[in-house]
């Protein structure tokens, strides 16, 4: 089994209540799998180029749960990492018989019962104190897990149920009282700073675990600005008034739809599309509403182009012609699938999260590529909604649909 050396390091170095960091494609899941196996079972593997390494059964076995997103557990992705390990979801195949769940992260709350098992915990869902995160603490006192992200906490509030889960505070209330400086001069709760850093620091460090994979490539990132019809933009914004049903706005969701709707919509992207396409023949491009989704498949009709589709209604393979284009939605395929056979990405629209935009670039960026220049196309206008998306995303943080609506009410529209 291939095995290098930062993988190798990060292997030693990993323990339960660990958070295992590492880019897309950086080899995460094999590595994940190999602690478990070595470490919390007992059992060992053959590693290429390590004299004397030899696979052998687990002296020590235990049940396996791997929660990770949908996507990944309906293609079965984790499945093939499994399979050198000699690890089966069919327990009468599987190596000294162990039970093998792979499940997704809105069904963790089916597994708080679970004892002295191991858990994978795949790509982080437990900031906040929702559901899961509940959920994530409830299974991680009663097993041994490690959690396995592209994109670690932003903020230490993102860190709490981690720290919670390996026992550092009580609650999310001792955390908050020890460290967290609220803010007195907004009407919701809001963090003003933070206390204490060295010792958060000091924490962060004991249980994260970095595979640092130099990359053999080059990201370029293009960033085109478009038009938008400003006119539209401003009558939406100051009267309220929906362009598109011919009503007035009622609430806030209207009103973020209809702007956006100007601005993505926009006829301009398919003429920046068209240069973008004269240059790289095979063009992953993601998207965030349907009717963007009729926009480029207008375009393709139009080129006659060879397409495919990952959304909420199809799920196609990557097409293999030699000119393409694979049409993504963020929120169904930003994550749990690769492609290695372009060196190119457009992202049509902008995203609100930071995470899902870092998932979707990490599709042609893997460990396999056979390109060394990889190109992502990012198209946005001057309007005042893609700049606070784009400011957000500089800043690798989500864009807060909310606040963005009240500090354009408050302020007398002040970011048109």
């Amino acid at each position: 089994m291939e095995f290098d050396q930062i993988q190798r390091k990060a292997l030693s170095e990993l323990k339960s209540g660990s958070i295992l960091v590492g880019g897309t494609g950086s080899g995460k899941s094999r590595t994940a799998l190999a602690y478990f196996f070595i470490n919390e079972c007992g059992g060992s593997i053959e590693i290429a180029d390590v004299p004397d390494s030899l696979y052998s059964p687990m002296t020590n076995p235990k049940d396996l749960y791997i929660i990770t997103t949908a996507a990944k557990r309906d293609k079965k992705e984790w499945e093939l990492e499994m399979n050198p390990f000699l690890l089966f979801k069919d327990k009468e195949k599987c190596i000294n018989h162990i039970s093998i769940v792979v499940d997704s992260w809105n069904n963790i709350a089916k597994y708080v019962e679970v004892e002295n098992a191991f858990f994978i915990f795949d790509e982080q869902r437990v900031v906040g104190s929702g559901t899961w995160s509940k959920s994530f603490i409830k299974i991680a006192k009663q097993n041994h897990w490690i959690l396995l992200t592209a994109t670690p906490g932003d903020v230490w509030s993102d860190y709490i149920p981690v720290f919670i889960a390996n026992g550092f505070y009580k609650n999310r209330t001792a955390f908050c009282t020890r460290h967290v400086v609220w803010s007195r001069y907004t009407t919701y709760p809001k963090i003003e700073r933070y206390l204490e850093i060295d010792h958060l620091e000091k924490l962060k460090n004991q249980i994260q675990v970095d595979m640092n994979v130099k990359r053999e490539t080059r990201s370029h990132g293009i960033h085109i600005v478009t038009e938008y019809d400003e006119a539209a933009y401003k009558t939406i914004a100051k009267d309220r008034w929906n362009i598109y049903k011919d009503c007035p706005i009622e609430n806030a969701p209207q009103y973020m739809s209809c702007i956006r709707q100007v601005v993505n919509g926009n006829p301009s992207k398919i003429k920046h599309l068209k240069t973008i396409y004269d240059k790289h023949k095979r063009l992953i491009i993601f998207y965030n509403f349907d009717y963007e989704l009729l926009m480029l498949r207008q375009f393709a009709s139009d080129q006659s182009i060879t397409t495919g589709e990952w959304n909420g209604h199809q799920h196609d393979k990557v097409p293999t012609t030699e000119q393409w284009l694979y049409l993504v939605q963020y929120n169904a395929g930003a994550e749990g699938w690769n492609c290695v056979t372009t060196d190119t990405m457009v992202f049509f629209s902008l995203s609100y999260s930071y995470r899902m935009t870092h998932q979707a670039a990490g599709r042609i960026n893997r460990r396999n590529t056979p390109y060394q220049d990889l190109y992502y196309y990012y198209l946005y206008s001057e309007s005042g909604i893609d700049k606070a998306i784009l400011k957000a995303l500089k800043e690798k943080k989500d864009f807060n649909e909310k606040k963005f609506y009240e500090k354009m009410t408050s302020q007398n529209l002040q970011l048109l």
